[in-house]
């Protein structure tokens, strides 16, 4: 299987606001940015955006290692997602769980991959360079988004 080294990270201008998603794909010395963003959005959104966009983008099943600085959706894939399926995509607290439609995307594409995927948390804006070129792009992501609106 094909290594790959992804860095994702979100980005939002108020919280709902515009936001911007963005991801750095690493194999070998290939490199592959991508970006996109929304205007009526949440972090949490783009973080999960992020994800899933960058796992969109491998075309055949990989050794995947994801850094990304959102405990949220690295804790919601790895362990909360579970809860959320066997309850009919609500929490304990029994509220629907949010973002969900995002949420289902982000399983099929790991359920139906192929991908073994090694989900790692990276502190943000702490000078990792991966995490700040995503944010970068994320960023840009942002600024998309706003030009576009």
């Amino acid at each position: 299987m094909n290594q790959v080294v992804i860095y994702t990270d979100g980005a939002c201008k108020g919280n709902p606001g515009p936001g911007g998603w963005g991801a750095l794909l690493q194999a070998g010395s290939a490199k592959k940015e991508l970006f996109g963003g929304e205007l009526g959005t949440t972090n949490n959104r783009m973080e999960l955006m992020a994800v899933i966009q960058a796992l969109a983008a491998l075309k055949r099943p990989c050794d995947v290692v994801l850094y990304l600085d959102s405990q949220y959706v690295r804790k919601g894939i790895t362990e909360w997602i579970h809860g959320w399926k066997a309850k009919g995509w609500v929490t304990a607290s029994k509220e629907p769980v949010k973002n969900a439609d995002l949420w289902k995307q982000l399983d099929a594409l790991v359920q139906g991959s192929g991908h073994r995927i090694d989900w790692r948390w990276v502190k943000g804006h702490a000078g990792d360079p991966g995490n700040e070129h995503a944010d970068s792009l994320a960023n840009k992501g942002v600024e998309l988004a706003l030009k576009n609106g």
